[in-house]
């Protein structure tokens, strides 16, 4: 076999193994509340299979609790797919979405239109989410059903509404609805809480250090 195609048997071979594993890697995601802050805080894995337009995700409650009888409690988790906002106010359609089977939580999924998304978001048109309480609406909730500090919660979404989507776009379209925030907080007891950081895709980063070792490969077969 020639070297140029070794070249290319090679280069193949590492772009498979870095396709393979970024599909197997997730995105990790902090949250953090817009007026509140650390007392409103939370962290979302999150991964997405474009094959099959399934979307999955576990959040976790990471909120600092310093004052007596607050919980920052999160009752609501929406989504808002790129561009921000929708001409309707049901935003895309065509999802489905489930909770996994938990003890601590219990959250109802909507595609419907949830309402307005409060703390300065007034253009954000919800495509999907999660309620509880059975309001329907993300504004609203029941503190007795959401996660509570140290709680966590998984949840899966399909549609073919995703198509065209990357992971983190729709891991960072998310808005996460906090009540019962402590008064120290300064957002009058709720807040809204949105992505703080913006993962680079997984896949970029495989695919650059795939290409390193490659380079590698190279200039160690040019000293031969």
């Amino acid at each position: 076999m020639s070297r140029f195609r070794k070249l290319i048997f090679s280069l193949g071979a590492v772009a498979v193994i870095a396709c393979m594993s970024a599909r197997a890697q997730a995105d990790t995601i902090t949250i953090s509340g817009v007026d509140s802050g650390q007392f409103s805080t939370a962290t979302v894995v999150c991964e997405f299979n474009a094959q099959t337009n399934t979307f999955t995700f576990t959040i976790t409650n990471t909120s600092a609790i310093t004052q007596p009888g607050s919980t920052s409690t999160i009752t609501g988790i929406g989504f808002d797919l790129p561009p921000l906002g929708n001409a309707s106010a049901s935003g895309l359609n065509g999802f489905t979405g489930m909770q996994a089977p938990s003890l601590s939580s219990n959250f109802v999924f909507s595609d419907a239109d949830l309402g307005n998304v409060p703390h300065g978001f007034n253009s954000v048109v919800l495509d999907f989410g999660f309620t509880t309480g059975n309001s329907g609406n993300f504004n609203s909730g029941s503190v007795n059903d959401g996660l509570l500090p140290g709680e966590s919660a998984s949840f899966t979404v399909s549609g073919a509404a995703f198509a065209g989507f990357t992971e983190a776009e729709i891991c960072n379209a998310i808005f996460v609805r906090f009540q019962n925030v402590p008064d120290a907080g300064g957002s009058g007891g709720s807040d809204v809480g949105v992505p703080t950081n913006i993962p680079e895709p997984s896949s970029m980063l495989l695919l650059g250090s795939a290409l390193i070792g490659l380079g590698g490969y190279v200039r160690r077969r040019r000293k031969q």
